[in-house]
């Protein structure tokens, strides 16, 4: 292949050239709106799933259970939207509305399960599914440790 090929093989650009050029071609998006739709889509989520604790309790189930059922709906929920290809949907309206609640983290879950489920399931589904969610259980159950030895220190040693 000759050089002629490319149709411009001699790119001299400086950062701020581009930067201009990036600009220019980005969609433009407003920050409150995003925050105003995020605050919604993570609120009716929230509805969703106290509406569902509370449909729980007024058949006579204990609170504790009553939570559980919730989360366990809402991780459904995620899971099937993901598969059926409509969570990435609303993650692209909604934002962090969509990934900060209970069925981000469902989705965040399924998502690499669904893509390397090809692979089979030890070292697709089973290597694969916590890739993206792996992070924040290590981090989270590692300061959750930290704190509850913190914790323990301050009332029973001190």
């Amino acid at each position: 292949m000759s050089g002629d090929y490319f149709m411009n093989t001699n790119i001299n650009i400086t950062n701020s050239e581009y930067d201009d050029l990036i600009s220019s071609k980005a969609t433009k998006s407003s920050l409150l709106k995003n925050i105003i739709i995020a605050f919604i889509v993570g609120g009716l989520i929230c509805c969703l799933g106290q509406f569902i604790t509370d449909r729980a309790l007024d058949f006579g189930i204990d609170k504790e259970v009553a939570n559980t059922i919730s989360c366990i709906t809402l991780i459904f929920i995620g899971a099937l939207l993901t598969a059926l290809k409509l969570y990435s949907r609303i993650g692209k309206v909604a934002g962090a509305g969509s990934t900060i609640p209970i069925t981000g983290f469902s989705n965040s879950v399924v998502s690499p399960a669904i893509e390397f489920k090809s692979e089979g399931f030890i070292f697709g589904i089973g290597a694969n599914m916590f890739k993206v969610a792996g992070p924040v259980l290590v981090y989270g159950i590692t300061s959750s440790v930290i704190l509850g030895f913190v914790y323990y220190l301050i009332h029973y040693v001190f």
